[in-house]
């Protein structure tokens, strides 16, 4: 009987080591989240995802959204400007503060813009501070008008309106015969 229950005990304070590591982990949960970004009382842009993990005791703190995130941003009179959508993104900020002024998405990265215009990666950056979206990783723009380009990086303000890239190359779409 003794055997018995000190294997019992021994059991019973695994149980509780286990119980013990999984209630210190720093993570909170929520899902299907929605945040807004606002300035001045306007709405800038609003963010869904189904997952949100924040991971506070982390060193820096961090959101992650593991099953992706879908961003709409907004004018001044509330129409959309630019859609950005991703399979996965995490949060960061500069300076140590609490701010989450940096969202990397990865996997799937699309950004389409009010005029129809697309632009995919693997990885993209959005600033919603500073008003940018940039990447250092390859981008394919496709234009509404048929034309493709092909960048080794990227930089756009939000809207995706004002793009620039490096060591562009691709098929420009031109409209008429060309003469020379």
């Amino acid at each position: 009987m003794a055997m018995l229950l000190s294997a019992c005990q021994n059991d019973m304070s695994k149980v509780r080591q286990i119980s013990e590591k999984e209630f210190t982990n720093p993570v909170d949960s929520s899902i299907t989240v929605e945040v807004t970004y606002s300035d001045s009382a306007h709405v800038k842009a609003v963010l869904k995802t189904p997952l949100l993990l924040n991971h506070n005791e982390a060193k820096p703190p961090f959101k992650e959204m593991p099953k992706g995130v879908h961003i709409t941003i907004y004018n001044k009179n509330l129409g959309i400007d630019a859609t950005i959508v991703s399979d996965y993104a995490i949060t960061a900020s500069k300076g140590g503060d609490q701010t989450d002024n940096l969202i990397t998405l990865r996997k799937n990265v699309v950004v389409t813009n009010a005029e129809g215009d697309t632009f995919k990666s693997d990885e993209l950056i959005w600033d919603h501070l500073k008003k940018l979206i940039y990447s250092d990783k390859p981008v394919v723009m496709n234009k509404i008008d048929g034309t493709i380009l092909n960048y080794s990086n990227f930089k756009s303000n939000e809207n995706g309106k004002d793009q620039r890239g490096d060591n562009g190359y691709g098929t420009i779409a031109t409209k008429g015969n060309i003469t020379q």
